[in-house]
């Protein structure tokens, strides 16, 4: 099967699981293009971010027209990630694939377990008390405390570095940190953490384009791919988003994680 043809394949699923978790897309890109494509972490990275940054777009913008965004949020997590991106691409060049792809199994296997974590210990926990960004309940908008400012700078300063470090969007990160540190229903979670994917995602692609990092034969096919899985997607999202749906990408991101690992260690002892 030809390159292009399964860079579409491989992007459509991608573009899927976006869609129906508001994370997660670049998490299944980067694995699926090493293992179909053999790419390293490196390689690999610009061309998520591209795919999955162009489809958060759209996905953001359609929830956007639903007012599901929370776009003050959106943008200042976006911004303190932008600020923080070019440095993680610039260490990706120059880190070894077998450290990236520890690092990412790692990262990816910590996010799983949080996820994990969150869901079995939420009934004990009263959002609305615990959570430093809660909402006022006459205006609808969050309420901008100290704590929740910084809670928001550090989850966007995370992402940031991640996104250009590992190639992911930051959505996988920033589902969970939200559900801790916000009290916003699911679907305006999953709806701002698009927004803000797409945001970070820009610089990232932005930053790999000028150090020639990006294999445009590969990405543009992808690309397409992943926008049309995401448009699917969408289609159904609001049947499946919830507690099960979070709770099954949690079990396949560890899954994939475990699948980096051995992978390394086979190699090492071949």
């Amino acid at each position: 099967m030809e390159t292009s043809l399964i860079s579409i394949l491989l992007g459509s699923f991608t573009g899927i699981v976006l869609a129906l978790t508001g994370a997660g897309g670049t998490i299944v890109a980067v694995p699926l293009l090493m293992l179909s494509l053999h790419l390293t972490v490196a390689e690999a990275a610009p061309i998520s971010l591209l795919a999955v940054g162009l489809s958060a777009a759209i996905g953001a913008l359609l929830a956007f027209r639903q007012k599901r965004v929370r776009y003050r949020a959106a943008g200042f997590i976006a911004l303190t990630g932008a600020l923080v991106s070019p440095a993680g691409v610039w260490i990706a060049q120059r880190l070894p694939d077998t450290a990236l792809t520890l690092l990412f199994a790692g990262v990816l296997a910590y996010a799983a377990q949080q996820m994990l974590r969150q869901r079995l210990h939420e009934k004990d926990i009263d959002m609305h008390t615990a959570a430093p960004c809660t909402l006022d309940e006459i205006s609808g908008r969050l309420i901008w405390t100290v704590p929740c400012f910084s809670a928001l700078a550090f989850t966007g300063t995370t992402a940031g570095f991640l996104s250009g470090l590992l190639g992911v969007g930051g959505g996988f990160v920033m589902v969970p940190a939200l559900r801790k540190i916000t009290n916003l229903p699911i679907w305006s979670i999953l709806a701002t953490s698009l927004a803000i994917t797409a945001l970070i995602a820009t610089t990232g692609v932005i930053s790999a384009i000028l150090i020639g990092a990006m294999q445009w034969s590969i990405a543009i096919p992808f690309c397409a791919g992943t926008i049309a899985g995401m448009l699917l997607g969408k289609t159904v999202a609001d049947r499946f988003a919830g507690p099960g749906l979070q709770r099954a990408f949690a079990i396949l991101a560890g899954c994939i994680a475990i699948g980096m690992i051995a992978k390394v260690v086979w190699t090492a002892f071949l």
